[in-house]
């Protein structure tokens, strides 16, 4: 093997792609100001709670992010960390956004959840979850704010195991809770990790370490601490589960761990057990098989199209997830499906609005490239294999719908331009009524934010106001275009029928029974829920 060769294989190995997932408010944004602590991507970490200080998370960009206090869009970051590239995809919390955590967890190896100690699973986070576990990617668990008082941390293990249905297995135990959090419990190393009294929510924590039975704990947690710690960790070992490697990485058992993200507690020692335990980037599947991420071939798929980053230019990103061969600087490629060659001549890497241009990456990394509107989600790109796809992209069905226009019709060309980039990003679905033109279009979302997120953007990107009816429709089926007679079809009064963006008849329905009532009234008609 060529010294070249090795040198690729090991830039490889190294790498760690990975997102986070969690509820609203459970800290991962903080979680991940941490790492990049560590790392040395940043000085220091600000509170995201100093938000309205103007100190904004450094991995929030968007300028309703920082007014609402929330994550609207998935932001990618890369840092360094004891000889580990790490590529981390902070996704959003709030369940409106899902659809873009969903694309997001595409483009990832493993996922790390956070869950706040107080509140145990919640809602959005099994949804988050089942995602995960539908890819089949190990999951991380993160148990954060245990400087707060909150759960029993055996009932969170037992909250893990039975709402979301995996098995746990802790890695580290907490030394106490709430204002009597001194630390964590190695397991695997068979040491505490009690930390130096301060803050260290700005800084790197330092830890004292030793055999949980040195008498110096005794003294530095006092005898009932102490004693408590001992108890717990011998019911662990005997009626917990034990740590299974393969199970970890086939996403049947998930490692967890307690801290703060906030002050420091556990966040590196947590890094440290997480780089151990994953893996590198894995084989993609493809219409080729499985492709090595070892192979000399450079290949990758777009899993995500920001347009509008920098206010300045007006320009358009599309995150490309690297799954083979070696990335450089303007190297030209096959964009399969658009069966043309195109040459990506400015390849940039980001922490947050801070952007580096690349001048070569690997399978794992991501990085972002010029989109002048010629990607779409899910599109491959391949320098020798001109037929290779990689396994697509699904749209999730959208759940609300509204009617709009805008207020202005001289501004209506920025108003069709802003619409259509905000759909190839995937923000929005465009529906239109047959024959009636594009003077109104109906807009489907997932989550009610993202009308909001929409007449933000409209504004601000493309200053345009618009007019927005909500529809009453809950329901879409698209439908099979061979059992489908336009000239002889009967709906119902409460239905619409309409067109997505490649003219594909579509239905929407206020209830369930009107879906039932439409497949009874149109013999041999076939509705489907997705789009593929």
């Amino acid at each position: 093997m060529t010294e070249q060769n090795l040198s690729f294989i090991d830039e490889v190995r190294r790498r760690r792609t990975f997102a986070i997932i969690s509820h609203p408010d459970a800290g991962k944004t903080t979680l991940t100001e941490k790492f990049l602590l560590y790392g040395g991507a940043i000085r220091s970490a600000g509170s995201v709670k100093s938000r309205r200080s103007q100190k904004h998370a450094v991995s929030d960009w968007m300028e309703i992010e920082k007014q609402r206090g929330i994550s609207v869009t998935s932001s990618v970051l890369q840092f360094e960390y004891n000889n580990f590239c790490i590529n981390i995809l902070d996704t959003p919390g709030h369940q409106d956004f899902s659809e873009d955590t969903y694309r997001t967890l595409m483009a990832a190896d493993s996922a790390v959840m956070v869950i706040d100690c107080s509140k145990g699973v919640e809602e959005q986070t099994k949804k988050l979850f089942q995602v995960c576990k539908m890819r089949g990617i190990p999951i991380f668990t993160f148990i954060n704010k245990m400087d707060r008082e909150g759960k029993d941390p055996f009932d969170l293990l037992e909250d893990i195991e039975n709402v979301l249905g995996i098995r746990s297995c802790p890695v580290n135990w907490p030394i106490g809770s709430g204002k009597d959090f001194k630390g964590v419990f190695n397991r695997h190393k068979n040491q505490i990790e009690l930390f130096n009294d301060g803050n260290h929510g700005q800084s790197i924590a330092k830890s004292i370490t030793g055999n949980i039975s040195d008498e110096k704990f005794n003294t530095l947690l006092g005898d009932v601490l102490h004693k408590q710690l001992q108890n717990d960790i011998e019911l662990l070992d005997v009626a917990g589960d034990s740590f299974d490697l393969n199970q970890i990485l086939n996403g049947e058992l998930t490692p967890v761990f307690f801290g703060s993200a906030l002050t420091n507690f556990g966040v590196e020692p947590f890094l440290k057990s997480f780089l151990d335990i994953t893996t590198p980037p894995k084989p993609r599947s493809s219409n080729l098989g499985d492709i090595d991420p070892e192979s000399t071939n450079f290949s990758g798929f777009i899993f995500k199209i920001q347009a509008n980053m920098n206010k300045s230019h007006r320009d358009r990103i599309a995150f490309l997830r690297i799954c083979s061969g070696k990335f450089e600087k303007g190297m030209t490629v096959n964009h399969v499906q658009r069966n043309k060659k195109i040459k990506l001549a400015q390849p940039q890497q980001f922490i947050a609005q801070d952007r580096v241009i690349v001048d070569s990456a690997y399978p794992g990394d991501i990085i972002g490239i010029h989109d002048p509107g010629i990607f779409n989600i899910g599109d491959t790109l391949s320098q020798n294999q001109s037929k290779l796809q990689y396994s697509g992209i699904p749209q999730f069905a959208p759940e609300h719908f509204a009617r709009i226009s805008t207020t202005n019709s001289l501004k209506r060309k920025q108003f069709l331009k802003g619409i259509t980039q905000l759909a190839e990003e995937g923000a929005i679905q465009v529906y239109k009524r047959p024959n009636i033109g594009m003077e109104e279009l109906i807009i489907g979302v997932v989550g009610v934010l993202q009308f909001e997120v929409l007449e933000y953007r409209l504004k601000q990107e493309y200053g345009v106001y618009i007019t927005m009816n909500r529809l009453p429709y809950r329901y879409i089926r698209w439908i099979e275009e061979t059992t489908f007679n336009r000239d002889n079809f009967s709906i119902t009064m409460d239905t619409i029928l309409v067109e997505d963006k490649d003219k594909n008849p579509v239905l929407l329905f206020q209830n369930e029974w009107s879906v039932r009532q439409i497949i009874e009234r149109n013999e041999g008609l076939i509705l489907r829920e997705t789009s593929i």
